[in-house]
């Protein structure tokens, strides 16, 4: 996590207390408030003028924010530590609208295989629809991604750790590599966040967040975030609002307003995780944890180079057992909720099937694999939870 100093530069704690808060702008109120608009009025022809000629300039429709949008996209400017950002209305919406204004017809893209599994679609569908190529990689490649690079290579996408099987990625290495070959490399940084990961400072030109998750932190708000360099805001920003992507200021606000506590709502998931994580690594009913923080695991030596932390959110391969068992297990959780997101306040579990989404990558595991995320609950308590369920699988494999 990023440190302050005297007349320095702020650490993560503070900004994100802080960044984008303007108290004096809005009658002393601390938080910002929640401007919902479509119509913008004109004082006078010469302004309407103005903001015809450029819609960047201040305020102009609903669509393209409101100052409670700008207030968030402020704030996660400041913990990204650079560039610009634009809020949409997911996580997805953000990738997507990314990608289809970057990207045109004849161009190709370097996609992490461990990608976020949606994302797929948008490459293999839509992409492919309007002319882009989509070539899959292996998420260990690191420097030797250079071979794959051809000169109609636009974007290289990275993810680390990756989605439901969390390898890690050499960012700096594979960001030198695109950038010798001119191509912008874009990263989704939802699980570190930008208070364990400062993606912009690792290489990268893109950042996405699915604000959804960590930054809102609470399970009640569908948002995506866009960080990208400066010379990359204008072109974005015109098109992904020309696209008619926009977010709710209500969502922003409640994203905000999570934001506020997301370095100490980070550092407990992260113990919380890994006390989980270690515990899981002692039970006879389990084959392999993947958790980049942990010292055995093969990401470990890039996470502890490039990470300041981790996040609640990693994976569990189980011995094989019946099907039956296994929703013994998950069927009687108390704490553990089974649902897709993650990055909320409570404890998630979910089984996954890795190898179905893969494609130049083999994933084997011979039992099911399980993805957890550890939320602010006791910990004695989800362990217990969990604990409570082996006996259940282990009850139901015996009556098998």
């Amino acid at each position: 996590m990023a440190g302050g100093n005297k007349g320095g530069t702020p650490g993560d704690e503070t900004r994100a207390t802080h960044a984008g808060n303007h108290p004096h702008d809005n009658q002393g109120v601390i938080n910002p408030p929640i401007y919902r608009a479509s119509t913008i009025l004109y004082p006078d022809v010469a302004t309407l003028e103005q903001v015809s000629k450029d819609r960047l300039s201040r305020l102009a429709y609903g669509r393209y924010g409101t100052p409670t949008v700008s207030a968030l996209e402020e704030a996660v400017t400041a913990l990204e530590d650079g560039g610009r950002a634009i809020v949409l209305s997911s996580g997805l919406a953000a990738i997507a609208a990314t990608l289809m204004n970057l990207l045109q017809a004849g161009d190709h893209l370097l996609m992490v295989d461990t990608v976020y599994g949606p994302v797929r679609n948008v490459c293999d569908r839509t992409l492919k629809k309007f002319g882009i190529e989509t070539t899959y990689y292996s998420p260990g490649i690191g420097a030797d991604i250079a071979g794959l690079i051809r000169p109609q290579t636009r974007i290289v996408y990275v993810e680390a750790p990756g989605s439901l099987t969390f390898e890690m990625q050499d960012i700096p290495a594979i960001a030198r590599a695109g950038h010798d070959a001119g191509a912008l490399v874009m990263m989704d940084n939802t699980w570190a966040t930008p208070v364990h990961f400062k993606a912009l400072h690792r290489g990268a030109d893109i950042v996405v967040h699915a604000a959804t998750k960590y930054i809102a932190g609470h399970s009640d708000v569908m948002l995506g975030i866009v960080v990208c360099r400066e010379e990359l805001y204008r072109q974005l920003k015109l098109g992904i609002h020309a696209l008619g992507h926009s977010a709710s200021p209500d969502d922003c606000y409640l994203a905000l307003r999570g934001l506020r506590t997301l370095p100490v709502r980070l550092a407990r998931h992260q113990e919380a995780g890994l006390a989980l994580a270690r515990w899981l690594k002692a039970r006879p009913e389990v084959a392999r944890v993947m958790h980049p923080a942990l010292p055995d695991d093969p990401g470990h030596g890039l996470w502890k180079r490039d990470f300041a932390g981790a996040s609640g959110l990693f994976g569990v391969v189980l011995k094989p057992c019946a099907p039956a068992a296994l929703a013994a297990m998950l069927d009687g959780m108390r704490l553990f909720g089974m649902g897709a997101s993650w990055g909320g306040y409570e404890s998630l579990i979910l089984p996954v099937n890795p190898a179905a989404s893969r494609t130049a990558s083999k994933w084997e595991a011979a039992g099911p694999t399980l993805r957890l995320h550890a939320g602010l609950e006791n910990i004695e308590d989800i362990i217990a939870d969990l604990a409570d369920g082996f006996e259940r699988l282990a009850a139901a494999q015996a009556a098998a």
